[in-house]
C-alpha cells in the first residue's frame, strides 16, 4: 500500500467541483455521440437500424397498398437534365413474384448472397411518352450484416455500373411499354440498402422500342456535359429520379406502418 500523503486535506477538490467536472465530461460525451450519430446517418443507405426494423421492412411489400408504393403519378421537381421538372405516369404493375427469371444470370448471381423473399415492380412513362422506366424492389432474406457486405461489394467492384448486370424491364401489354425489352435498356441504377433488406433498382429506355447498343449507367448519364443518347434523352435522370422517389415512399410508408403498431 502507498504511504498516507502528508498533504493537507484542503488539497483535494471539493465535492461541488468534482460534480461539475463530471457533468462537463458527460455533456461533452453526449454532444460527441450526437455528432457521431449524425455522421453515421447522413448517407440514406447507412441509416441507423432499429430493433425489428428489418422484419418490418421485409413485410412492407405485403402491407403497403400498391397505389401508395407505386403511385399513378410521380412528380419529379428538378429531376430532369439541367434541373428541369419531370412527371411520370404509371402504365403497368407486375404481379408480385419471386425473382426467378427476373434478372440476367450474372445479376441474379451477384444478388444471390442476400436471397429473394419477394419482388415487386412497376413501369412508368414520362408524360411525353418518349421514355419508359421500370422500377423494382427486391425484398431479400438477409439481415443487416449480409446487406452491408453486399452493399460494400457493389461499391468496391462497381457492380452497379456494369452493363452485364443491368436489371430487366417489365413491359406491359397494351401500353406504351409493350416493346420495352432487354434490347431496349438504355440506362439503369441499382442500390443495395444497408439499413433495410431491400435492393432498389430502375432501368429506362426509349418508348419507341428502339434497340440500344451502348447502355450507360445513370451515374454517368447524369453527368454534366455527357453527350450519349441516354444522357441527352434524360434516361439516366429518369432511372435515378424514379428510384429516388420510390425508395423514399417505401421508407415513409414503412415508417408509418411501424408507428401504427
Amino acid at each position: 500500500m502507498r504511504p498516507i500523503s502528508d498533504k493537507p486535506p484542503h488539497s483535494r477538490p471539493a465535492p461541488r467541483t468534482v460534480a461539475a467536472a463530471v457533468c462537463l465530461v458527460l455533456g461533452v460525451g453526449l454532444l460527441g455521440g450526437a455528432a457521431a450519430g449524425t455522421w453515421l446517418t447522413d448517407d440514406p443507405g447507412e441509416q441507423a437500424v432499429t430493433e425489428g426494423s428489418f422484419d418490418d421492412m421485409r413485410a412492407a411489400w405485403h402491407n403497403i397498398p400498391v397505389d401508395k408504393l407505386f403511385p399513378r403519378v410521380l412528380d419529379g421537381r428538378g429531376a430532369g437534365p439541367g434541373g428541369a421538372d419531370r412527371r411520370w405516369l404509371r402504365v403497368g404493375v407486375a404481379p408480385d413474384s419471386n425473382c426467378r427469371g427476373a434478372f440476367d444470370p450474372l445479376l441474379a448471381k451477384a444478388l444471390s448472397p442476400v436471397g429473394c423473399s419477394r419482388l415487386v415492380r412497376a413501369t412508368y412513362a414520362d408524360e411525353t411518352t418518349s421514355s419508359v422506366i421500370t422500377v423494382g424492389l427486391v425484398f431479400t432474406r438477409s439481415e443487416g450484416a449480409g446487406m452491408r457486405a453486399l452493399r460494400k461489394r457493389f461499391a468496391v467492384e462497381n457492380l452497379g455500373e456494369r452493363s452485364d448486370l443491368m436489371p430487366r424491364p417489365y413491359g406491359s401489354r397494351g401500353t406504351v411499354s409493350a416493346d420495352f425489352g432487354d434490347a431496349q435498356r438504355a440506362s439503369w441504377t441499382i442500390r443495395v440498402l444497408s439499413d433495410a433488406p431491400v435492393v432498389v433498382y430502375a432501368v429506362s429506355g426509349f418508348a419507341d422500342g428502339r434497340v440500344v447498343s451502348d447502355p450507360q449507367p445513370a451515374a454517368e448519364a447524369t453527368e454534366k456535359g455527357e453527350t450519349s443518347a441516354a444522357a441527352q434523352a434524360g434516361l439516366g435522370h429518369d432511372a435515378q429520379g424514379i428510384a429516388d422517389r420510390i425508395e423514399r415512399r417505401l421508407r415513409n410508408a414503412a415508417g408509418e406502418e411501424e408507428a401504427d403498431q
